[in-house]
């Protein structure tokens, strides 16, 4: 006990040493600036997640157009000509959030059927069919993106139908978004005819092709809901597109059964026998994954979206997300849907990564802090094969940056920053997102969401659910 004592009493004092170090480099008032930027964020601990971990105390983040120029100590905010400062006021200045999985636009739904069994064939999919239609997606999708500017996620991963209709609610937010529009083997609220989902989603990809903000995807939903034939044409279709696949793998108990049975494989090995397992995907869930799993998907350089809220809110066994993140496999945080796991925050995922992975393991060293906010931060950058330019805060990156709320009482003191981010913090400490250089909330405020009126127009679709609902909704047990 003396020894680690002595050390943490090092590590305070290295700490404070280093804050004075940083206050010292300040340059005097009236050093001439020589370089035009759009925004500068000063006075705040900069969490870079850089390949060396940095942590800067009292930091500061240069940012032009929509990428960053310069990150380091307040000095190097007298080299340049700043048409806006932020100051972030001590608090944590890092990358945003990268939510990996979810079905934003379900924010409609938010509430219903909570502790029902065999939700997604009882009540979702019934309730979809019925009630889905652009109106919903739209709105639903604009309130679920103002819940995540909110709680500091600044790029999220959406299966849903009329993905266009969330693509222009992203654009309108300012958020950036992989996008993929669903295809399964029954008819859908955007599709009529089974598989109509590809056909919309080659429109789609056309429309947003190149876009800043929105990268296209294809969605299958998963690989007990479209045939064999249909995911070997996706696959080709990806590669001629160039574009992401998003899919459910690895989630349900009898989609497992059912290949085991039938096929003598994994859901993991079936994929990668009909060309699926490639750089392309991203596999949301993988709880029942085996070591072997783990070691293909890791051989064919796919990403995994780890939903561990919703997959505990579901009774399900916990992933073995550890083993994936020591493995090197590329995994980052996800909500899921609002039906799933009811929030779209990744701060809230984190402290439930950490302590339910802890509980199965039985272990307090297992999933330490540091990986936790590396999986929401660069771990999801990863996943989704964009680390080059998402995920830390360095020069050449994109301007994705979140600010939190230095004097937010959880986070005062502060010895360890990623511990702090992790057990005591809450989406309400973030004050300020930025996305490619635009800042879309700035304490507490949203620039890009009229939040009063979203909420508004949420209530009168909630009535009318509600009252669907009421009504009946055939196949709704």
């Amino acid at each position: 006990m003396p020894t680690l004592f002595l050390r943490w009493r090092q590590r305070l004092s290295a700490l404070s040493v280093t804050a004075v170090i940083v206050s010292a480099g300040c340059s005097s008032p009236g050093t001439p600036a020589t370089t035009a930027a759009d925004l500068v964020i000063a006075n705040g601990t900069i969490v870079t997640m850089n390949d060396q971990r940095d942590v800067l105390e009292g930091g500061t983040v240069v940012i032009r157009g929509s990428d960053i120029v310069e990150v380091g100590p307040a000095s190097i905010a007298a080299k340049y000509r700043a048409a806006r400062t932020v100051d972030a006021r001590g608090g944590i200045v890092m990358p945003g959030l990268i939510n990996t999985h979810t079905h934003v636009s379900m924010t409609v739904f938010r509430g219903l059927g909570d502790d029902v069994p065999d939700r997604l064939r009882t009540l979702i999919f019934p309730l979809e069919k019925a009630l889905i239609d652009r109106e919903l997606v739209f709105w639903g999708g604009l309130h679920g993106m103002a819940e995540m500017i909110e709680g500091g996620v600044t790029t999220f991963v959406d299966m849903y139908y009329f993905e266009d209709e969330v693509a222009r609610a992203t654009v309108q937010a300012g958020l950036r978004g992989v996008l993929g529009e669903t295809i399964v083997n029954f008819a859908a609220p955007d599709a009529p005819e089974p598989y109509g989902g590809l056909g919309y989603a080659r429109s789609f990809a056309a429309q947003y092709r190149n876009h800043p903000l929105v990268t296209p995807a294809l969605a299958p939903h998963a690989p007990y809901s479209l045939d064999e034939g249909h995911l070997r044409e996706i696959a080709k279709e990806a590669d001629a597109l160039n574009l992401p696949i998003l899919m459910h793998v690895a989630e349900m108990t009898d989609e497992v059964e059912t290949l085991r049975t039938e096929r003598g494989q994994t859901p993991v090995e079936y994929l990668d026998a009909i060309g699926l397992l490639s750089p392309r995907l991203l596999a949301a869930h993988g709880v029942y994954v085996t070591d072997s799993d783990i070691a293909l998907l890791k051989a064919r350089d796919v990403g995994l979206a780890h939903a561990v809220v919703s997959n505990a809110k579901s009774a399900r066994p916990v992933a073995p997300a550890t083993k994936m993140f020591k493995s090197g496999l590329r995994i980052g945080l996800a909500s899921d849907g609002a039906m799933s796991g009811n929030t779209l925050d990744i701060i809230g995922q984190m402290g439930y990564v950490a302590k339910i992975h802890k509980l199965d393991q039985r272990d307090r060293r297992a999933m330490p802090a540091v990986d936790v906010v590396e999986m929401a931060t660069r771990g999801g950058a990863r996943a989704l094969h964009m680390e080059s330019r998402l995920g830390s805060l360095e020069a050449g990156k994109l301007a994705d940056v979140i600010v939190l709320d230095g004097d937010a009482t959880t986070l005062v003191p502060r010895y360890d920053v990623y511990s702090s981010l992790v057990y005591a913090t809450s989406p309400k400490d973030v004050v300020t997102t930025i996305v490619h250089g635009r800042v879309l909330m700035q304490d507490r405020r949203l620039t890009t969401i009229d939040v009063r009126d979203v909420r508004t127009r949420m209530r009168a679709i909630g009535r009318k659910i509600e009252d669907a609902v009421a009504k009946g909704i055939p196949g709704v047990r």
